[in-house]
């Protein structure tokens, strides 16, 4: 028997729910919450509470060093050119901000969602959403064609849940306290309008952002190899730091000598009726003591040597570099006179993930602009955005002079300029028009002999001959 909507509406929801909890440990360890793990039941019975919230969080490190050199910045149509109209929705959206925190959450929970709509009717919106609110369903043995996608989200007293199928859209409403029905949703909407609407773009317009590893695999997160390493460096550090505590300093030990003891006096007669122990916090704080029995003497303890654990903790974080193709110079900060070259191969293994990222992301991202097009009923350039792709940021770091030589080489070979600037950081495409109408204008100068608009005015006769005297002086 076919499901209903309701039926998949509830199925969507409950394998949201069952996500999200693999999504939060991911985000937990990205923000430094991690657990103590691998010490020993007697160890966490004497330091009780005393490391809860300690971590050497590298998670963050790991995720920012991939994210930073993901940046989309225009779409190109299958012809090769820039495509405005596409520009301009994304920046009325407001996702040359968005999309960089939608490519981070993706790369920390395993996927992120944009959803391609107009909730006023009129105008298109695109907006990113959450791992824990949004989720894809694909039509099986096709894992890019979509077959619904489900948004979910909370709203003062009710939650509320928008099905979107290829041909219709069913938006729910449910309370939120325990055992709240689905119904049509009411809440929100003006009187008489119906809780389920025709999709007009005839196709589900939820797209999901996924970090994909392996075909055929759910997205992961990048951080899924670095969490047991994670958790052996906090170990280590915490150890570390329990044997510096009580073994940093060397200890004395007094040989020979019975430990010191003190009378115990009955207030009410005067008389001594036994002994006890002296406290020895007295003699540590006073850092004095008397030794009266003859042949007594001091011996020491020496410092433990913590080299050990700091050993084992760069190597862990030299595992965590090399596991996820981190640059050494991200981890430790101790590449010191080394040459250009030798950073720049360091990098290439984050310059390739980067690539590798791009091509999935990019995909992603072409769809959700495909979708924009769809939705401004501009079908034909919906088509060509599909065969197009998308323009990024260049992964490289490259200082200054790198760029500068790189681009003059690629120069000589006869690139054209438009296509130099486009390698150049931080270099958008209206910057890039800029310079192309000031170009042109620089030309169209020189073709009409207006040069003073380019060196300015010709000096006067008189002014010319007090400028060649004060040469012939100097």
């Amino acid at each position: 028997m076919a499901e209903t909507p309701l039926q998949m509406t509830i199925r969507l929801y409950r394998k949201l729910k069952r996500r999200g909890q693999k999504v939060r440990r991911w985000s937990d360890y990205f923000e430094g919450e991690h657990p103590l793990l691998f010490a020993s039941p007697e160890f966490s019975t004497q330091t009780g509470d005393l490391f809860d919230g300690f971590s050497d969080n590298w998670c963050r490190t790991i995720v920012h060093a991939t994210a930073e050199r993901l940046r989309p910045l225009a779409f190109r149509l299958e012809d090769g050119s820039i495509d405005k109209a596409a520009e301009r929705a994304w920046k009325r959206s407001g996702c040359h901000v968005e999309v960089n925190l939608a490519l981070l959450e993706a790369l920390i929970a395993g996927r992120s969602y944009a959803l391609v709509w107009k909730p006023d009717g009129v105008h298109t919106e695109i907006t990113f959403e959450k791992p824990t609110s949004a989720i894809v369903e694909y039509v099986p043995g096709r894992r890019r064609l979509r077959s619904a996608g489900l948004k979910v989200w909370t709203d003062g007293a009710f939650e509320f849940a928008t099905l979107f199928t290829p041909t219709m859209v069913y938006r729910w409403q449910r309370p939120r306290r325990a055992g709240g029905q689905w119904t049509g949703r009411t809440a929100g909407l003006s009187r008489g309008e119906p809780s389920h609407i025709p999709n007009p773009l005839l196709v589900v317009p939820l797209v999901e952002l996924p970090n994909l590893v392996r075909l055929g695999a759910s997205p992961v997160s990048e951080l899924a190899p670095v969490i047991p390493l994670q958790n052996s460096i906090n170990a280590l550090w915490v150890h570390a730091m329990t044997a510096s505590d009580e073994r940093a300093l060397p200890a004395r030990v007094v040989l020979g000598m019975d430990r010191p003891v003190r009378e115990i006096i009955d207030p009410d007669t005067g008389e001594v009726v036994g002994e006890e122990d002296e406290p020895l916090a007295k003699f540590r704080s006073d850092r004095l003591l008397w030794l009266e029995r003859q042949g007594a003497s001091i011996a020491e303890f020496s410092a433990a040597d913590l080299r050990g654990f700091l050993d084992l903790i760069t190597q862990a974080v030299e595992h965590v570099a090399a596991q996820t193709r981190t640059p050494a110079i991200y981890l430790n900060k101790k590449l010191i006179n080394i040459p250009e070259s030798a950073v720049s191969a360091d990098e290439s293994g984050l310059v390739a993930k980067a690539y590798e990222k791009q091509d999935h992301f990019g995909a992603g991202l072409q769809e959700v602009m495909r979708l924009e097009a769809l939705a401004a009923g501009e079908p034909d350039r919906a088509e060509s955005l599909s065969m197009g792709s998308v323009v990024w940021r260049d992964p490289h770091f490259r200082t200054e002079v790198q760029f500068a030589d790189s681009l003059v080489k690629l120069k000589a070979v006869g690139v054209p300029d438009e296509a130099l600037w486009e390698r150049i950081p931080g270099v958008t495409h209206d910057v890039i028009e800029r310079w192309k109408r000031m170009r042109n204008d620089q030309a169209a100068a020189i073709l009409g002999g207006d040069l003073a608009s380019l060196y300015g005015p010709k000096p006067a006769e008189g002014e010319q001959e007090s400028a060649e005297t004060v040469s012939e002086v100097a």
